[in-house]
């Protein structure tokens, strides 16, 4: 179903749960991996401090990046998070008619529309468990933007539907910022040079608890690579960001994150169980999840979630997001412990 049109706050993130009178809740509104960045990160970004004199240079941590996915240099720009990158490509690229398949991150949409463009939407429903279907994208959409897994639905995409969306003539920009949180990071796209105008965007901030530093990338065609660092600011990473950036992409932090993942995997299936208990109250989970986040609908949800908010926790509201309503909420995989102290805040809250 396409559908144009305004109406959500495109600006409302996760963090404005937990901002103000919300700094003292259990954060279970922000999809950053808790107890991050580890020890040893922070002691390789401290170290880097001693370098801030001189300008950033980024080759080293580009090459990096460049080596971890098997591609060459020329395809990889390094970001102030993956949110810029939607203002770059919104900045940068000519294009007719772009699309941005929803319910996902709403950034892409809103750096469009700021940009000039006009936006159409692409709405995934929720009888068919918001999986993507290639043929509802208008066969002249010059410009499509996917996350996957997809934020907030939890849906991992199969990689050869989203590979369908790719044409001649048209950039396929998907948005991998979770990616890996999923266990092998199976449907992937990153790395892949055989599809026609891929741009794959990653994000450092989720996994590795870097959102305040703002470090992300973009794998592309070395002529899209171009046109997005002709519009981007000279220095657009800060010293630190670029020795986390290499860090992170060292086998020593893939190991990490793949441990991670896992784990994510099995902490999810806790919260996932636990929410479905609440079945009978009117509690549904969107299924399978595979993000470090869940999708929840429940009767009431605006009530719940202030209930919640005076019981010590926050999530994220969903109305935010075009194609969900006040009936949406989006919870954050926890430890099991801080997942059990949420649940029996959630029976406590719920009508």
């Amino acid at each position: 179903m396409r559908t144009e049109g305004t109406g959500p706050d495109l600006r409302h993130h996760g963090d404005a749960e937990v901002r103000d009178d919300g700094a003292a809740l259990v954060d279970l509104a922000v999809n950053v991996r808790a107890d991050t960045p580890p020890a040893w990160l922070r002691e390789e970004m401290a170290a880097s401090l001693s370098s801030l004199a001189a300008y950033p240079d980024g080759r080293a941590a580009r090459a990096a990046v460049a080596a971890r996915h098997g591609v060459p240099v020329e395809r990889v720009l390094l970001t102030a998070g993956a949110a810029e990158a939607f203002v770059l490509l919104a900045r940068a690229l000519k294009v007719r008619r772009p699309v941005v398949v929803h319910p996902q991150f709403t950034e892409p949409e809103a750096a469009l529309r700021d940009a000039g463009h006009s936006v159409d939407r692409v709405l995934l429903r929720e009888a068919e468990g918001f999986r993507l279907d290639p043929s509802a994208v208008p066969g002249d959409a010059d410009l499509v933007v996917i996350g996957n897994p997809t934020n907030p639905t939890s849906v991992l995409h199969p990689a050869e539907a989203v590979v369908r969306l790719a044409r001649p003539g048209r950039v396929l920009v998907v948005d991998e910022a979770f990616m890996d949180a999923v266990p092998g990071e199976r449907e992937a796209l990153a790395g892949r040079t055989d599809v026609p105008g891929l741009v794959v965007l990653r994000s450092l901030t989720k996994t590795w608890g870097l959102a305040g530093l703002r470090i992300g990338y973009v794998l592309a065609p070395p002529d899209v690579v171009a046109e997005l660092a002709r519009v981007q600011p000279l220095w657009p990473v800060s010293t630190p960001a670029l020795v986390a950036a290499r860090a992170c992409v060292g086998p020593r932090a893939l190991a990490e994150a793949a441990h991670a993942a896992h784990r994510i995997a099995a902490d999810r299936a806790h919260l996932v169980a636990g929410l479905s208990a609440f079945a009978s109250r009117g509690v549904r989970v969107v299924s399978p999840a595979e993000g470090p986040f869940v999708l929840v609908r429940m009767d009431a949800a605006a009530v719940v979630r202030h209930r919640l908010r005076e019981r010590g926790y926050a999530v994220r509201r969903g109305d935010t997001f075009p194609g969900l309503g006040e009936e949406w909420v989006r919870v954050a995989v926890r430890d099991r412990g801080t997942v059990d102290g949420f649940l029996r805040a959630l029976s406590d809250a719920l009508p």
